[in-house]
């Protein structure tokens, strides 16, 4: 559907303890939409805000947030799907503004999560992880990752590539995290800590403070207004994929039916994908995203990513930013970081990094980490031109 258009994104400079609130930074991401777009902030009337794991413990979180930014909008959405939050966010805002709830919509994420109190993540944590030392993602990775290499062997080789292309990536991203705009060789990843065996140290995120936005509007509307546009034209996310399985295998996740879903909705193949950019809370999900979402089959990954050019000059760009891994995740803005990415280079913004090919990218998200299960939300939008 070409109905809706995303016209505008900002994103603020990612990086460690700035000191600074959700709210700062927020600010910052919508001033970098007003300037980009030359809309007047008095016209958007839709807004969707995500929560933090710093600030959104306030169980009015999305009302402040407007009030702070000065925005009085005619519909509000707090979203609390974790990094599947701005894909999702655009889907509803889509949704309201083809049900006429509002007109322009900005679709916000920001958190100062290195430079707050992180909350706790309740559910089965406390009960059935803590005591046994399992603590929080890098744990859940951990055994996601010890469970992967039981089944189909874990090519530490692919892993690395994966990690070396982002860093590269990172390192010609102004926006990224200083301390990780560094070089980075394959010797590096395969020697680094290893911190939840067999996962290491750089196959992990490093929490940061940072906000991003995209603005979107009806199609009409940006023709009418001369803006830069492209179209979510395919939306599916699944949130506990078979729950009701008791035995469920903790490899299967719900990319194996929101991926092919997407797909069909924008009638495309995953080998039609132009530039590709998955939620990379950690090096794995990359390869369990590749092989569920339909790339590869399952157990694939490895030579798939081994057998094909992964950077922005390659037939499959792969989080040309750098990724949260080597950009920096903002807390739960983590997940617009690949989708202002996804936009600025499919408006032709990526400068010493911009792909060639930009007909259509796929964004992924990925939100909640609970014990013995794969994650919680998969989330998967297919942008087109």
């Amino acid at each position: 559907m070409r109905d809706v258009a995303i016209v505008g994104y900002s994103e603020t400079k990612i990086d460690v303890r700035t000191g600074r609130t959700s709210y700062e930074l927020a600010g910052d991401a919508l001033d970098g939409i007003l300037a980009r777009t030359n809309i007047d902030k008095s016209e958007i009337d839709g807004l969707s805000v995500s929560e933090t794991m710093s600030e959104s413990a306030n169980p009015f979180w999305a009302q402040y947030m407007a009030d702070v930014l000065g925005i009085s909008p005619s519909w509000l959405e707090l979203m609390g799907l974790g990094g599947v939050s701005s894909i999702g966010g655009v889907a509803r805002a889509a949704m309201a503004i083809r049900g006429g709830m509002c007109s322009i919509a900005l679709v916000l994420a920001a958190d100062a999560q290195s430079s707050g109190t992180t909350p706790e993540q309740g559910a089965q944590r406390h009960e059935f992880q803590y005591p046994t030392g399992l603590r929080g993602p890098v744990g859940a990775f951990g055994m996601i990752m010890r469970r992967y290499d039981h089944l189909y062997g874990l090519n530490r080789d692919a892993l690395a590539k994966l990690a070396v292309t982002q860093r590269q990536h990172s390192i010609l991203n102004d926006n990224a995290c200083p301390r990780l705009r560094k070089p980075m060789t394959e010797r590096d990843y395969l020697n680094s800590k290893l911190v939840s065996d067999p996962l290491r140290v750089l196959d992990s995120v490093m929490v940061c403070d940072g906000a991003n936005a995209v603005l979107v509007m009806s199609a009409a509307e940006a023709t009418r207004r001369g803006l830069k546009a492209v179209y979510p034209t395919s939306y599916a996310e699944r949130t506990h994929y078979k729950v009701t399985e008791p035995m469920t295998e903790i490899m299967d996740s719900g990319f194996l039916e929101a991926g092919p879903r997407a797909l069909k909705q924008a009638g495309l193949k995953a080998s039609d994908i132009q530039s590709f950019h998955p939620y990379d809370d950690f090096i794995i999900a990359i390869m369990l995203q590749l092989e569920q979402i339909g790339f590869c089959s399952q157990g694939a990954g490895a030579d798939f990513v081994l057998s094909r050019d992964m950077t922005f000059k390659g037939d499959l760009p792969l989080n040309t930013g750098g990724g949260q891994i080597s950009a920096g995740q903002p807390g739960l803005a983590g997940g617009g970081l690949n989708l202002v990415e996804a936009v600025r280079q499919m408006f032709g913004d990526g400068g010493p990094r911009q792909i060639k090919r930009t007909q259509n990218a796929m964004v992924t998200g990925i939100g909640g980490i609970p014990y013995a299960r794969n994650w919680c939300t998969s989330g998967v939008m297919i942008l087109e031109q």
